[in-house]
């Protein structure tokens, strides 16, 4: 074949030409680029204005081939400029703890499980790994409800205590969470002296009648940058919970809520050690992502 045409260039293609012009391709490239959360009839639409028709799947097979792909946006705190800057700083003046100091930390954290149900989801156009990217991404802001809610702590040495919080949980309520359940979490897990308490910057946490309480319970506390859940490695514990609960299919809440016992019971010590000892990594994405909501 090359020998009759002499060259590669002009051999015959096969297959159907492609229905969308270089031009048309670089145009919903762009449209994609600006706005993630374009509709393909939207895309459908914007050719057709150009003289182009064209279907839905030609739109996601061009686009595929761009590198971009339709998926649900993630969900992520809402950041305003200076919690921004409040991670910055955060992750700049711990960037060289020693990593003795994060396994001498308790985290803790709230989270909701639900019995059934899913979130609603909104797809955006995107290249690989950038679904942390602001465009990408639903901000949040955090809110009650849900099946059961649950406050659980953990260290590097394994899981702490895990409880079920039955009401509408206010700052009382979680002194007395603390009162009950800190200390002996602290004992069970060996802490050694001068151990430091995390928890993030609820209105229940920071309000004056719980920063009383700790002080004069001479607990240290981690200052903590707002809207930062990726910076609390027990949200990977909360999602291996989530994931160890829905494959055993409670039934009812009081099922719901055993399982969740028994299986926080049994993550290994080693997946906690491991959280807490890759930790620099995650405060060296947040200053590679300017301070933005990175994977964790």
């Amino acid at each position: 074949m090359e020998d009759t045409y002499k060259t590669t260039d002009n051999l015959p293609r096969s297959g159907a030409p492609r229905k969308i012009s270089p031009r048309g391709v670089k145009m919903i490239t762009r449209t994609v680029s600006k706005n993630p959360r374009t509709t393909r009839g939207d895309l459908v639409n914007d050719l057709q204005r150009d003289g182009t028709k064209v279907t839905k799947p030609t739109i996601s097979n061009t686009l595929c081939r761009q590198g971009l792909k339709s998926c649900s946006a993630r969900r992520v705190p809402l950041l305003k400029p200076v919690h921004v800057q409040a991670r910055l700083k955060f992750a700049r003046e711990h960037l060289d703890d020693p990593d003795e100091d994060w396994e001498n930390v308790i985290w803790s954290d709230e989270t909701k499980i639900e019995l059934f149900g899913k979130n609603s989801t909104r797809r955006v156009w995107r290249t690989k790994n950038a679904e942390l990217h602001p465009k990408n991404t639903i901000p949040t802001v955090k809110h009650g409800g849900g099946n059961i809610m649950l406050w659980g702590c953990f260290s590097a040495k394994g899981p702490g205590r895990l409880i079920r919080v039955k009401e509408r949980m206010n700052g009382a309520m979680y002194r007395e969470i603390l009162s009950e359940n800190l200390l002996p979490s602290a004992r069970a897990l060996k802490m050694k002296r001068g151990w430091v308490f995390q928890h993030d910057n609820d209105p229940k946490h920071t309000a004056r009648a719980t920063k009383e309480w700790l002080r004069k319970k001479h607990f240290k506390v981690l200052e903590w940058p707002s809207q930062s859940p990726d910076l609390n490695p027990i949200e990977n514990l909360w999602r291996e919970l989530k994931v160890r609960v829905a494959q055993r299919q409670p039934q009812n809440i009081t099922a719901l809520e055993e399982i969740c016992m028994e299986e926080w019971a049994k993550i290994p010590a080693t997946v906690c050690e491991n959280l807490v000892k890759t930790y620099r990594k995650r405060l060296t994405s947040v200053i590679a992502n300017k301070g933005y909501i990175t994977k964790y």
